[in-house]
């Protein structure tokens, strides 16, 4: 879901059209720093001869930016079930403050991080959808995210006391990434230490309680 499906086609960010329109249109100097190493990273890592391309075809790619990303998950009696996970950046939702909604992020094919089997909860900051040349003269098209990213604390095991998991934040100079919305594998949603609101953001916040009685699901996944 974007901005670009919007009738009237005056939606800011329906108006970036291309890589170097996003960095430009990236008002904070951090967001703005990572979009541009983590997407060239990510090309670089897809490309087969692990080579950087250069800025003026990096700036020339195609792009579009994206409000939401539909997920597939399986209910607690293997029904699949679909959940919206928002991301407006910088924009406002529906008239109010922006929405960059906290999702399951899969990391790694077998049980790590305790009792969050895998995945660790990371903010989304940015949705878009690049289009490249590849190798083979042919287009293609990647989906990425950009977002704020967190590790447990006690690897993730069960605070003995809460019987909750926390997360805390990383430093700064790595906590922002960019990465394949392929790897999303479905919304979640954390406590903050300090309640902020969506104009103030989590700025002051360094941990967050994951909250596991959110759906029967999510209790299931961490408690079973």
């Amino acid at each position: 879901m974007g901005p670009q499906n919007r009738r009237d086609g005056k939606h800011p960010d329906a108006m970036i059209k291309d890589f170097r329109a996003l960095l430009d249109n990236t008002q904070d100097a951090t967001h703005h720093v990572a979009i541009y190493s983590g997407t060239r990273e990510f090309i670089k890592h897809k490309s087969r001869n692990k080579t950087y391309i250069p800025d003026e075809q990096l700036h020339a790619m195609e792009l579009c930016i994206y409000h939401g990303i539909k997920v597939q998950v399986e209910g607690l009696d293997g029904e699949r079930i679909s959940q919206m996970c928002r991301c407006t950046g910088s924009q406002s939702w529906r008239g109010g403050d922006q929405r960059n909604d906290w999702v399951w992020v899969k990391q790694r094919p077998w049980r790590c991080y305790g009792a969050l089997n895998g995945r660790l909860p990371w903010q989304l900051q940015r949705l878009f959808k690049i289009k490249l040349l590849n190798e083979d003269t042919a287009f293609v098209e990647y989906w990425l995210a950009l977002v704020l990213t967190i590790i447990p604390e006690n690897s993730g095991n069960l605070d003995p006391v809460s019987k909750f998991v926390q997360v805390r934040k990383v430093p700064a100079a790595v906590a922002l990434q960019v990465f394949s919305v392929g790897n999303i594998v479905g919304c979640t949603h954390v406590i903050p230490e300090i309640a902020t609101s969506s104009k103030t953001g989590d700025g002051r916040n360094e941990r967050w309680i994951v909250n596991s009685h959110i759906d029967l699901a999510t209790w299931d996944d961490v408690y079973n």
